[in-house]
């Protein structure tokens, strides 16, 4: 039996958080005999599973997460087409899910890659942008904190820049501060010179 249309806003938000939850980098490190948990900085995202297992985990983990984000916002705008809002309460859904997965203690990643994802479903020039400056300040630092610190204090900037001030803009600076927030600890060891830099996996180790 089809729900009510009415229904559709609250199963946009309900789908995007079940969909962010999905704890890829922990599930793909589990299938390989590793919790990641246990291991590096215990955080189950595409970095830490990177460092961890090697370049191909790693960037398998990055694109699922990115791609979480995407589908919770088409799959919103699937149900109520051409409502904004409803797209941008999934896609803040989706990045709390993964941010706070229910499956593991509500303990989760840092939301980076999926909240490109939901991005490049929302906004995507944006999303372009941002990720360009992220990677330019990845390969000057070396810092996959900072880049993503850095990165999520400009993003409410380019999308006003873009879009002027309206609902995309807060829901960048929602985002943008979460993904800072998330970064606390990050940030406290940069700023006391023990954050460590990215350092490519020896192919011996991989």
């Amino acid at each position: 039996m089809r729900p009510p249309r009415r229904m559709f806003p609250t199963l946009s938000f309900v789908f995007g958080f079940l969909l962010g939850s999905i704890p890829s980098g922990f599930l793909v490190a589990r299938a390989k005999g590793v919790d990641i948990r246990q291991h590096g900085s215990g955080n189950i995202g595409s970095t830490n599973v990177l460092r961890t297992l090697g370049k191909g985990p790693g960037y398998f983990v990055f694109a699922c997460d990115a791609l979480k984000g995407v589908a919770a916002v088409l799959l919103a705008r699937w149900l109520v087409p051409g409502n904004d809002l409803v797209a941008i309460g999934a896609a803040v859904a989706c990045v709390l899910g993964h941010n706070y997965t229910p499956w593991l203690g509500f303990k989760g990643g840092k939301g980076v890659a999926t909240s490109l994802g939901v991005l490049i479903a929302l906004v995507p020039l944006a999303s372009a942008i941002v990720f360009g400056l992220w990677a330019l300040l990845f390969l000057l630092t070396r810092y996959v904190s900072l880049a993503s610190v850095l990165a999520s204090a400009a993003l409410p900037a380019v999308v006003w820049w873009l879009r002027g001030v309206g609902p995309m803009f807060w829901f960048a600076l929602a985002i943008g501060l979460l993904a800072i927030f998330r970064h606390l600890e990050n940030i406290r060891r940069l700023l006391a010179g023990t954050e460590s830099r990215f350092e490519r996996k020896k192919e011996s180790e991989s």
